[in-house]
């Protein structure tokens, strides 16, 4: 199997560049200098050229959700009309697609995990841009899986954990919001399951995140746990915050159908956080 990957130097990209050399699949590693996706004649050249691109996996994604309150047309562009390049490109060579989409397409007013069969209400221009994505896949993909997933970290750019730790280098509180509750997904048990999902040929919609589900607040006192941080921490409303844009307040994403795909469940979140902390070399 020839896959691409675009957004590979971002955190999920670069762990689904090292699962794919791991598993001696050839894989052709493309960051946003090495191909721009919102630019569809270099998309279709891309893909021409390299005829052997069995399947395109794309990790690119504008991620800046406060920002796209006001730069609504690059989230737009990137996460949406981004993502109908790519599928027109998949079409023409024939190649599967793997989107990832995310939890902010719900408007998190419900108080159970939602399914894939839960309708998509946004309440943010960057969830919307996500769902935007979703329906150029859904509608125009030949052969697409489409992943949506929550809270995802791991080595590569800035995340949750990275930021906590950070924060509380050198300060003796902190404040952390205790009115968002979601699944934290690794980016290295997500990119295993991608590629598992790839192998079983089962195209659609599927929910990917560790097992489990917490506040925000109760992720950061883990990570400040394990990391020793003796200071006190605050929990807060996000309201205190003032964000331009609106979170979901409980996101929290089922796994219905991705366990019953591949046989298997995913590790719970402080199970992933563990392994993430380790490999950053921070626990005490």
């Amino acid at each position: 199997m020839s896959v691409l990957i675009t957004g590979a130097g971002g955190q999920l990209g670069q762990d689904m560049v090292k699962t794919c050399e791991q598993r001696g699949i050839t894989c052709i590693a493309a960051d946003s200098k090495t191909l721009d996706i919102t630019r569809s004649q270099d998309v279709m050249n891309f893909v021409t050229d390299h005829p052997e691109i069995e399947v395109i996996i794309n990790c690119a994604a504008y991620n800046a959700v406060d920002d796209a309150e006001q730069d609504w047309q690059k989230a737009f562009l990137v996460n949406g009309i981004g993502v109908r390049n790519l599928v027109h490109a998949a079409n023409l060579v024939n190649a599967q697609i793997v989107h990832f989409s995310s939890d902010y397409v719900f408007d998190g007013q419900q108080q159970r995990p939602y399914t894939i069969v839960d309708q998509p209400h946004p309440i943010s221009q960057y969830g919307k841009s996500k769902l935007l994505g979703e329906q150029f896949i859904r509608d125009l993909a030949d052969q697409y899986y489409l992943i949506r997933v929550s809270w995802v970290f791991g080595r590569g750019n800035v995340n949750f954990v990275k930021k906590i730790i950070e924060w509380s280098r050198g300060k003796n509180e902190l404040r952390v919001v205790e009115d968002q509750v979601s699944s934290p997904t690794y980016t290295v048990d997500l990119a295993r399951a991608t590629l598992d999902l790839i192998d079983s040929g089962m195209c659609g919609l599927y929910h990917i995140t560790n097992s489990g589900y917490c506040s925000r607040f109760s992720w950061a006192q883990y990570i400040l746990e394990k990391t020793g941080w003796e200071g006190k921490l605050h929990p807060v409303k996000s309201e205190d915050f003032n964000s331009p844009a609106r979170r979901p307040a409980y996101s929290v994403l089922d796994n219905f159908g991705t366990r019953e795909t591949l046989g298997y469940s995913f590790p719970t979140w402080q199970d992933a956080t563990d392994r993430f902390l380790n490999e950053l070399g921070v626990i005490r």
